[in-house]
């Protein structure tokens, strides 16, 4: 009896084994098969600004290689928690990705209630790039410098106010750590996207942005705005005739953005694979790199687990910074 057993046996542990093996090779296969259909890119801001800019370069190239459209999808509102709770609530199958920034290290700290994790609720998949931003005024503003606007702004206290792509976005945060190194008075005038903050910006409607670099250095270049200053600790290798505004007048200033690419928990590991070796391919494509670089942006792609220690570094520069000078979401 036991001898007539021995081939079942086998034939069992050799089902087993097949089935054990079996997730591996349906990842195999799906990473392979990705994507089948049109790819959500999640833009958490209104069209027009830098962020949407760097968005449509990457999702163009991605197009190209992927063989499907990779659509960009605007979500903007609540300093970017819209759109990425749009790609938190997304199924985890690799067809929504998440255009993140340094809003996803701040507002856990700006809001009481936030509905979202980013650390636990968001997969990395791979850095972008960073830039710091340009401190830009009207030309219709008598600075000239960073000292001469600080001198504007104390001659016009009360007076004064900044603008930002939204509560809590890298705009603010710069204006108002500027306000508070200062010792000046400014008004936050918080607007729907870069866009709108720079069309009222031009005509004098409001005295200053700290405008991701990519999105100003076009405009300064053509004559519609004034640059003053970079808010990074160094110059811009991009755009080296602008000092810091550590160097102009401000010690200790220091405001650096990025852009990185988050899927939603839970997606397949071979997917956030493919994804992250694309995009790096996409990063590396000579007309993007070069339009990035143009832009005044350090391409910077990464791995998953750079990028989630990076959001952990942004998260604890940036939390101390927001009780201290008990900035709120809006």
């Amino acid at each position: 009896m036991a001898y007539s057993m021995l081939p079942h046996r086998r034939h069992f542990l050799h089902l087993a084994a097949g089935a054990a093996a079996l997730p591996a090779v349906t990842q195999i296969a799906s990473a392979q098969a990705y994507p089948a259909r049109p790819v959500r890119l999640i833009l958490p801001y209104q069209a027009g600004g830098a962020t949407d800019i760097v968005a449509r370069l990457i999702a163009n190239q991605l197009s190209a290689l992927w063989g499907q459209q990779v659509v960009v999808e605007n979500r903007g509102g609540a300093g970017g928690n819209i759109g990425a709770q749009a790609v938190v609530q997304a199924p985890p199958d690799g067809y929504t990705i998440l255009v993140g920034s340094v809003f996803l290290g701040t507002n856990p700290f700006l809001y009481s209630s936030l509905g979202y994790d980013p650390a636990a609720d968001l997969a990395p998949v791979t850095l972008i790039c960073v830039f710091p931003n340009l401190m830009v005024v009207p030309l219709s503003s008598p600075a000239k410098s960073v000292q001469e606007f600080i001198d504007f702004a104390k001659a016009n206290r009360g007076k004064v106010a900044f603008g930002s792509s939204g509560a809590g976005a890298s705009p603010h945060l710069s204006g108002e750590l500027f306000r508070s190194l200062a010792r000046i008075e400014m008004t936050h005038v918080p607007y729907r996207g870069g866009a709108p903050a720079l069309n009222d910006l031009i005509p004098g409607r409001i005295d200053v942005y700290f405008g991701n670099l990519p999105g100003q250095l076009p405009q300064v270049q053509s004559g519609a705005i004034r640059g003053l200053a970079v808010t990074s600790a160094k110059r811009s290798a991009y755009a080296p005739q602008f000092p810091t505004i550590a160097e102009a007048g401000v010690p200790g200033y220091d405001v650096t953005s990025w852009y990185a690419l988050f899927m939603p928990a839970k997606t397949p590991a071979d997917i956030i694979k493919k994804v992250r070796d694309d995009t790096i391919a996409a990063l590396a494509h000579p007309a993007l790199k070069q339009k990035l670089e143009e832009m005044g942006a350090d391409v910077t792609p990464s791995t998953p687990a750079e990028l989630a220690a990076h959001l952990r570094s942004e998260t604890a520069k940036w939390g101390p910074i927001i009780k201290e000078l008990g900035i709120k979401g809006e």
